[in-house]
């Protein structure tokens, strides 16, 4: 008899074992509802087959309840309602006796509402509170069991079907124990997979931040460098790698940190990293590495979750870009400074020169006629120095200057006689080569005029006589462009990187002020001038208008551009 209650015992629990197999995979633990009314329900019929063998067979002598239990509160109520009808399905056939019917109905009527109002709340609850709702269950289970055996021995019924007093109550224990542990172990291996669960999203997340966090180090403007305790550097970037080459990552890794930064020749880097690897947290310093300038930072790095040391990292910012604009911003906040003051100075200078220049005169119409040449030459000196003067300051003033629509073709047309004029006392020709159409632009006209006369004039003194200075246009998609092209001795290359600089000329008699000036012009006009020169070929000055971003009439457009004409 014993060995059919041990092979009940093991059946029932069958689900529960099954179910650590189940969920050796995590993504199954969303099936495991299904799972356990399925694996239940056929736990249950077998117990009914094994305690039909029992000398003690019978439906109210086996533990076929204990999976219909735990089915019941696991698969929720499909779950239950399928183990239901499957229990009252295979009581059914059994239960031709009064006592069988009468408990049968009861267990229907009364525990499976019960069961059925306690499944919502037994889901959402914490293991401990699972264990007392089922606890409530398995003894209402018990009690209706005992009343059972009791019908049966108050109506006299297949005596032969009912367990000795003994025995009814071994099956008590029995049921209970295997009720709770059969929810323990199903507990269990919930909380083993929800572990496996987070264990997986945690490793996932370190791994997504230790891939981020290398995407960040490789990526970084920074040179990045970490050397261990034992001195053998682990990591580095690929800028680090660039200043270490021709070696190769793979040459450089697990090698003596001394070994490798011997490669830039940099004592300070060498001695910072020496005294964070004796116990220093940080050192900084400034070090020159190639014609370049680096901000280094040495500072240890340690290890969760001691907080223990273990390392060194070197970390290295290129500052020589910012170092070069700072120098600049420096040099212009010099030259605003010395372009105020001699601003100042130039324009006072003025006025006693036009005193000079008045009384320069009056002795020029008093003294001899042999004389008349020196005032002549004095004069002439006078006006030339005045003349710089006035470059000087249109150039030292960024002012802001009132433009209006214009043509630039109309400012080349008015400008070709005094241009054709300087030419013929040269010698030279000019060519003016127009495009068909041009878009209108914003322009100073007073200044753009001063633009050309410089840009022509230069041509001009570059070439012999007999020299072509050729103006043309050019209609481009965003920006109208004026060439003017010299057939002259040309530029050296050298030279040519500092042709717009104040002060700097090519010329033996200039002032290096001209193509300053017209630099500040197109500066003002939100446009480029750049320059092509071929020794011996000649010189090409290369402006470009930006056309105007805000819309234009169609009236205005059509007159400049119907307007526009080639001379």
């Amino acid at each position: 008899m014993w060995q059919f209650s041990l092979l009940q015992i093991l059946i029932a629990l069958l689900p529960i074992g099954s179910l650590q197999v189940w969920l050796a995979r995590s993504p199954r633990v969303r099936y495991v509802n299904a799972y356990m009314a399925i694996s239940c329900g056929i736990s249950m019929m077998l117990i009914l087959l094994v305690s039909h063998q029992s000398p003690y067979g019978g439906p109210s002598h086996d533990l076929r309840l204990v999976p219909y239990l735990v089915g019941s509160l696991y698969g929720g109520i499909p779950g239950a309602s399928i183990l239901t009808v499957l229990y009252i399905a295979a009581r059914l056939p059994h239960a031709g006796e009064t006592a069988s019917l009468v408990m049968l109905g009861l267990f229907f009527v009364l525990f499976v509402p019960a069961l059925f109002a306690k499944i919502p709340s037994f889901l959402e609850s914490t293991r401990s509170s699972k264990l007392k709702i089922a606890s409530a269950l398995a003894a209402a289970l018990l009690v209706y069991h005992a009343g059972s055996v009791a019908a049966f021995r108050w109506l006299g019924e297949t005596p032969s079907s009912v367990q000795p007093v003994g025995l009814s109550a071994l099956f008590a224990v029995f049921f209970a124990a295997l009720v709770l542990l059969s929810i323990h172990f199903v507990e269990f291996a919930h909380d083993r997979v929800r572990l496996q669960i987070d264990y997986q999203e945690i490793k996932a997340k370190y791994d997504n931040e230790v891939r981020r966090l290398q995407q960040f180090i490789d990526f970084s403007p920074l040179v990045v460098l970490f050397i261990e305790k034992d001195g053998r550097i682990s990591h580095l970037n690929d800028l680090a790698l660039k200043l270490l080459s021709p070696l190769t990552k793979n040459d450089v890794l697990q090698l003596p940190y001394r070994t490798v930064l011997q490669r830039w020749r940099s004592d300070a880097v060498m001695d910072a990293v020496e005294r964070v690897m004796g116990g220093e947290e940080q050192v900084a310093d400034i070090i020159r590495f190639r014609n370049r300038i680096y901000y280094t930072t040495v500072c240890s790095w340690r290890a969760a979750p001691a907080l223990r040391t273990v390392g060194a990292m070197l970390i290295a910012h290129d500052m020589t870009e910012l170092q070069r604009l700072k120098d600049e911003v420096d040099k212009m906040e010099r030259l605003s400074l010395v372009g105020q003051m001699a601003a100042s100075i130039t324009h006072e200078i003025r006025n006693p020169m036009a005193v000079i220049r008045g009384f320069v005169q009056l002795l020029n119409e008093r003294s001899p006629k042999e004389h008349q040449s020196y005032f002549h030459i004095i004069l002439q000196e006078l006006d030339r120095a005045n003349a710089i003067i006035n470059d000087f300051l249109s150039l030292a003033q960024n002012r802001i200057v009132e433009k209006n629509i214009t043509s630039l073709h109309e400012v080349l047309e008015d400008l070709m006689p005094l241009l054709s004029a300087d030419a013929n006392m040269r010698g030279q020709m000019i060519e003016l080569k127009l495009a068909d159409v041009i878009d209108p632009l914003e322009l100073n006209v007073k200044e753009i005029k001063q633009l050309v006369l410089n840009l022509a004039r230069n041509g001009m003194e570059a070439m012999d006589d007999k020299g072509v200075l050729r103006i043309e246009t050019k209609n481009l998609a965003d920006a109208v462009e004026l060439r003017v092209t010299d057939n002259g001795v040309g530029i050296p290359p050298e030279k040519l990187e500092r042709l717009f600089e104040p002060f700097y000329t090519t010329k033996a008699n200039g002032t290096g002020l001209g193509l300053a000036l017209c630099l500040s012009i197109m500066e003002r006009h939100n446009g480029r001038i750049r320059v092509e020169s071929k020794i011996g070929e000649g010189t090409t000055f290369i402006v470009s208008f930006s056309k105007p971003g805000h819309a234009i009439s169609e009236t205005a457009a059509a007159k400049y551009r119907n307007g526009a004409g080639s001379a």
